[in-house]
């Protein structure tokens, strides 16, 4: 019960990365806001999370508008009666997307989470946890499949997680020594949104060529790099990026 009596916030928990990091924490004790625009899908996490044995609430939630991650964080405190780990997980991606909304939501979002978090949590101390990506490190380029990467949404993902990094770093100078931010980098991981991924063979070839690990991450394996972040065993961590992406970007 690694979080035991901790009030965590969760963005974008209704599916693939968010929803294994909330079922996680809420089996190791936290209470856990599901922050997530699908309302269905975050009721049925949160109904998981207390059938388990675990206290969660869930809120509609858009992070793309400022307005909305604040009613979160304040729904949080109403509920808990105080915020210590803010995961600022929602993200989107893919040609179904714009250059606009794809930061509005990777990169914005995360703005005004690490923004109004650390407002809530400078005086108590707490933890902030941003999704950024190995796309955060380092660029793409498919060979005979320039447009995966090559299109606007494609550019705009790359730019808003390496926008996260320099969040991630900046709101950890701010927060120090009280709040810690840190974030993580993961790699290509079995979900939702990497399904394009897994139903181009071309694609998952490439992927899988150039992942060391030689297959794709799960959620799950993420969710423990965000509660090992959210705990305190990474008590004198923060500014730093975890990367968890089974070797791509040590080639």
């Amino acid at each position: 019960m690694k979080l035991q009596g901790k009030a965590a916030l969760i963005t974008g928990a209704g599916s693939g990365i968010g929803r294994a990091i909330a079922l996680l924490f809420g089996a190791e004790g936290a209470s856990v806001l599901v922050a997530e625009l699908n309302e269905e899908a975050g009721r049925t996490v949160a109904r998981e999370i207390e059938d388990a044995g675990g206290r969660a609430r869930t809120l509609p939630t858009d992070t793309s508008r400022e307005e909305d991650v604040k009613a979160a964080i304040a729904a949080a405190i109403d509920a808990w009666g105080r915020l210590d780990i803010l995961v600022n997980n929602a993200g989107i991606g893919g040609a179904a997307y714009t250059w606009d909304q794809v930061i509005a939501v990777n990169l914005s979002g995360v703005y005004y989470g690490c923004l109004h978090g650390l407002e809530t949590m400078r005086e108590q101390g707490g933890v902030i946890v941003n999704m950024a990506s190995m796309a955060g490190l380092v660029g793409f380029a498919v060979a005979g499949l320039p447009e995966v990467f090559g299109s606007a949404p494609g550019n705009a993902y790359i730019a808003a997680k390496h926008g996260v990094l320099g969040l991630t770093k900046q709101f950890a100078l701010a927060g120090a020594p009280g709040v810690r931010v840190n974030c993580i980098c993961p790699g290509w991981i079995e979900t939702a949104l990497t399904q394009p991924l897994t139903q181009a063979q071309p694609l998952l070839d490439w992927a899988l060529q150039g992942t060391p690990m030689g297959r794709l991450g799960q959620p799950e394996e993420i969710a423990k790099a965000a509660l090992f972040l959210a705990g305190d065993d990474s008590s004198f961590m923060t500014g730093a990026p975890l990367i968890v992406d089974g070797g791509w970007t040590a080639r």
